[in-house]
């Protein structure tokens, strides 16, 4: 049986991973990532109690320089330029799966394990890896694990997939884990207030300038309080009133420092274009293909044809019209519980 590094959150879903692998012989060395100031030191105390209680070495890595290279210095300028990005999906693809998978075999281990809810398998006919969604879908996280590469998949593996949150709950009770009762953290972590303007402000030590609102003729609306408060789709926090009922932000513009309001219809788009694109089963697509589609973490997959129109660029175009598909997020490709892949969506492109 291989040695893998788990990747060790101190939360119930890595616990129980832990235990599973090891039921199943493999050999582990607990590595918990230290990556900002606002960590809850019960974090690594937890971690580390699981891990002793399992009689494996446990570490901490102070990984901090890379996670802000990595994660929150692109967090920040996606919405200085009028993105809204997903620091999950780039903690995965850097962090996680990245520096964690490199220190893991430098500490000889084989690979590394998380408590993510997915699965994988290996076609041997194609010589590839495969993702596919967990069997319960309302844990699913395949959305932020579309980006992982082959080599990636190779070194990693997910022992949760197929297993429900509560079975996962009922095993650490009954193992008595100390993360039993933890609750699931919900924000991003290094957020925990959920006020990412201010995170934003004091990360980069800038201040962002009020600028006008506008309706989509360019019409002033009012005041806007600095476009890092601001992402495609939002209605709250606004202060902006109209005759003609709520109004959204449909548009960021950086170039001119204005914020775009419109109706719940000026939302909805049919085609996107992607690029940063990673295709799982395959290398690039030939043809244009048949596949389901989601623009957002908790959206249903909905069918759309996707086709590649440049080396690293593709064209979304789903059956029926998705709202609020914001640059900056993704686009994530499926065939059933297949992961073909996807891209961060660039734009939405006019009929």
């Amino acid at each position: 049986m291989a040695k893998l590094a788990v990747a060790m959150s101190g939360g119930v879903d890595s616990s129980v991973a832990a235990y599973l692998l090891q039921e199943q012989g493999h050999g582990l060395l607990g590595l918990t990532l230290r990556l900002h100031p606002w960590s809850d030191p019960t974090d690594e105390k937890d971690a580390a109690a699981v891990a002793a209680r399992l009689g494996f070495d446990h570490r901490v890595l102070d990984e901090g320089e890379a996670f802000c290279r990595c994660v929150m210095d692109p967090f920040a300028a996606a919405y200085e330029m009028g993105r809204t990005p997903n620091p999950c999906i780039a903690c995965n693809r850097h962090v996680k799966f990245g520096i964690l998978l490199e220190r893991a075999r430098a500490l000889g281990c084989d690979g590394v394990a998380t408590g993510h809810y997915i699965r994988k398998s290996y076609d041997a006919a194609a010589g590839r890896w495969l993702l596919h969604t967990a069997l319960h879908p309302e844990k699913d996280q395949s959305y932020v694990l579309y980006c992982l590469t082959q080599a990636q998949l190779a070194g990693s593996e997910f022992p949760l997939g197929g297993l429900s949150k509560e079975e996962i709950r009922a095993i650490a009770l009954e193992q008595g884990l100390v993360s039993a009762r933890r609750k699931d953290s919900q924000d991003i972590c290094f957020i925990p207030d959920g006020d990412h303007a201010a995170f934003i402000r004091r990360h980069t030590g800038r201040n962002y300038p009020a600028g006008d609102f506008i309706d989509p003729e360019g019409r002033v609306l009012g005041r806007h309080e600095g476009i890092v408060r601001y992402t495609v789709g939002q209605r709250r926090g606004l202060g902006v009133s109209s005759a003609n009922g709520r109004l959204y932000v449909t548009r960021v513009d950086p170039a001119d420092n204005t914020v775009t309001l419109g109706e719940n219809q000026a939302l909805f788009s049919r085609t996107l274009e992607a690029d940063g694109i990673n295709f799982i089963p395959f290398d690039r697509l030939d043809a244009p293909l048949r596949v389901q589609a989601k623009v957002r973490y908790r959206q249903p997959a909905q069918p759309a044809v996707v086709e590649q129109i440049g080396p690293d660029r593709i064209r979304v175009t789903f059956d029926s019209p998705q709202r609020a598909v914001t640059a900056g997020q993704a686009v994530v490709l499926y065939d059933g519980d297949l992961v073909l892949g996807g891209g961060t969506i660039d734009r939405t492109v006019e009929e």
